[in-house]
């Protein structure tokens, strides 16, 4: 069994992956559009979303599957209550992440050293997605 997020970004999901592929390396990227889909698909009396948004993507980010869409592509996002937590295999790996997340969003703990850890920083990155970089603890 897996738990996986399922993140919504309301109009900006292929963006946002784009940013992952860069910043984090996220890898495996399979997008479905709104305009794949049957005309009838979706909530009854829904309105439909731009035939090139995203309505499911799927991508990787080691060995996570992370899945997302844009939604109803109305009103901001909120990412609130949770964060996605990513290890690092070194110092300079978990800055460099940590680095590449943060530009554009804003920084909550910058990343240093813990009594658990040599590197661990909190981050909400330009999407309002909350993150914690951490070098795996051995």
């Amino acid at each position: 069994m897996d738990v996986n997020p399922y993140l919504m970004f309301n109009g900006r999901c292929e963006e946002a992956i784009e940013f992952y592929k860069s910043a984090v390396g996220a890898t495996d990227a399979h997008l479905i559009r709104f305009s794949e889909a049957p005309p009838n698909a979706g909530p009854p009396g829904a309105q439909r979303p731009p035939a090139d948004k995203i309505m499911h993507a799927n991508f990787r980010i080691g060995e996570t599957t992370i899945l997302a869409s844009d939604g109803e592509c109305g009103g901001a996002t909120h990412f609130d209550g949770f964060s996605l937590s990513i290890n690092a295999a070194s110092d300079a790996e978990a800055k460099k992440m940590f680095d590449a997340l943060a530009r554009g969003g804003q920084v909550r703990m910058p990343l240093g050293k813990t009594f658990w850890t040599s590197s661990f920083g909190m981050l909400t990155d330009k999407f309002g997605v909350g993150w914690m970089v951490s070098v795996e603890h051995k």
